[in-house]
């Protein structure tokens, strides 16, 4: 993963967010659960 600087906050985030829009809606908990997990164990850090 490729992380950049937020703003001047200086907090250091992924350069891709996860979005969540389908959560509940195309993808139920299970799944929801098993998408965070993937994003976190490839070092995601921005939801």
């Amino acid at each position: 993963m490729d992380y950049r600087k937020l703003g001047p906050s200086g907090t250091v985030v992924t350069a891709y967010c996860l979005g969540t829009m389908t959560f509940g809606a195309e993808a139920d908990e299970a799944a929801s659960h098993k998408l965070l997990d993937d994003y976190f164990a490839w070092g995601g850090n921005f939801i």
